[in-house]
């Protein structure tokens, strides 16, 4: 008798079923529209695909008259540059202190109960306090990002270096490996790949401290924008930013997984099987 936990979708039925909930909610979306819509034609709540599609387009197109910029591509570009700055620097940090603390248990000792100690503080608690010590220039932004992904990302590579197998360790001490030797080439190999993984469950939360970093103090971004034009109830250029973003952040999070798959197959040689 077959199981349900043994029945694995084909790949053009695995595209079907994952469409699926794509296309029940943008019906959704459509029915509700048109009946907000028939009933007053000037609702602002659920604007008509075809007003986004208009709004969105005027953004990316046609120059502000106050700056002279295409707000769409300025706000990308602005959000875009503190995201991959936060996210690089937390990569770097993350990576150094993880092999670190995950090979050399002194410094485990003496760094994991604050690593512990910092990932439990919320970021946003501190933003007020990030903006009176930098100021509400890029710095601020850039620092709520690397202080609110770097513990999370430092105690996953401690924990996958706490994993790997002893075996390991006591093989390669017995071929006369030093403590260097072992941390470049034990433990780096074996983390890379975790770090991107890692990062790359990341990166919703980099968004939400961008997102709100910017709807504080900014000037241009795709937070600010948002929040710009809420007191306006623009939903026709709400959701179109927010679909923007998603977009964005799909692109970075396939764009990392597929520098993994290449870089580290061994690492995913498990998902083929599944």
């Amino acid at each position: 008798m077959k199981r349900l936990v043994n029945l694995k979708p084909r790949p053009a039925t695995r595209w079907l079923l994952g469409a699926l909930p794509f296309a029940l909610l943008s019906l959704l979306y459509l029915g509700l529209s048109s009946q907000r819509l028939a009933d007053n034609p000037s609702d602002r709540l659920l604007p008509s695909p075809t007003t986004m599609a208009e709004s969105f387009l005027r953004l990316a197109s046609e120059p502000s008259a106050r700056t002279g910029a295409r707000l769409l591509w300025s706000d990308t570009f602005a959000s875009l540059e503190r995201l991959f700055a936060g996210v690089a620097i937390s990569a770097v940090l993350a990576l150094m202190i993880g092999l670190a603390c995950g090979a050399l248990p002194l410094v485990r000792a003496k760094l994991s109960p604050l690593v512990t100690v910092v990932s439990l503080i919320p970021p946003m608690a501190i933003l007020p306090i990030l903006f009176i010590a930098f100021g509400t220039d890029e710095l601020a932004k850039v620092a709520l990002i690397v202080i609110g992904v770097t513990p999370f990302l430092i105690r996953d590579l401690q924990g996958h270096a706490l994993r790997v197998p002893a075996e390991q360790w006591v093989k390669a001490q017995t071929l006369g490996a030093s403590s260097w030797q072992l941390i470049l080439r034990l433990l780096l190999p074996q983390l890379m790949p975790r770090l991107i993984s890692s990062v790359r469950l990341a990166l919703g939360s980099a968004w939400l401290f961008l997102i709100a970093a910017e709807a504080i103090a900014a000037q241009e971004g795709l937070g600010y924008r948002i929040f710009l034009v809420r007191r306006y109830l623009a939903m026709d250029v709400i959701l179109p930013y927010v679909a923007w973003i998603t977009l964005l952040a799909f692109i970075i999070d396939q764009t990392l997984a597929w520098i993994s798959r290449r870089g580290f197959p061994w690492f995913h040689a498990e998902e083929k099987d599944a």
